[in-house]
């Protein structure tokens, strides 16, 4: 017997780690707040994270009952858990923050590093959704591009490159 992938626990798994990215992008902004720059960088990410929070919250509670046979056991979940790198969101605590960002620099890749795993793990969800909702994660994905353009953009600046 095939297991039944529900589509609102994938999108689970995605609130999950933007609230992840929103408590990193909190940290950062914290961390330099004496930075105007960055901190207000930081700041605008952890508040664009909170608004995904929502409309992905608003995607999962107004999703069907919607089911889709697998082709093996486990293979849906197994898809999904190589796609949730856990490694790169297992030290978002005040403590492990501080072990892995020591400089501005290191935030900008720790936060690049976040948009290309939301970047990856939204364009596999948009496969397991309806069209309505496929719709808003399509334009959850843009936003997300545009969250490691303007990380990217900072690094750029900060190496003078």
């Amino acid at each position: 017997m095939a297991n039944i992938l529900q589509p609102a626990e994938i999108v689970e798994i995605g609130i999950e780690k933007e609230k992840k990215r929103r408590d990193f992008y909190a940290l950062a902004a914290d961390r330099f707040k004496g930075e105007k720059e960055l901190r207000d960088l930081f700041a605008r990410l952890r508040d664009w994270e909170v608004e995904h929070i929502r409309k992905f919250e608003g995607i999962r509670d107004g999703m069907k009952k919607a089911q889709y046979t697998e082709s093996y056991p486990g293979e849906t979940e197994g898809y999904m858990d190589a796609l949730v790198d856990s490694d790169l969101y297992a030290k978002i605590t005040p403590e492990g923050f501080a072990e892995i960002v020591k400089t501005p620099v290191d935030a900008l890749d720790r936060g690049i590093g976040f948009e290309k795993d939301a970047i990856l793990f939204f364009s596999q969800l948009a496969r397991f959704i309806e069209p309505a909702s496929r719709e808003v994660v399509e334009i959850l994905i843009k936003e997300e591009q545009q969250h490691m353009i303007y990380l990217f953009n900072m690094k750029k600046e900060m190496s003078g490159k």
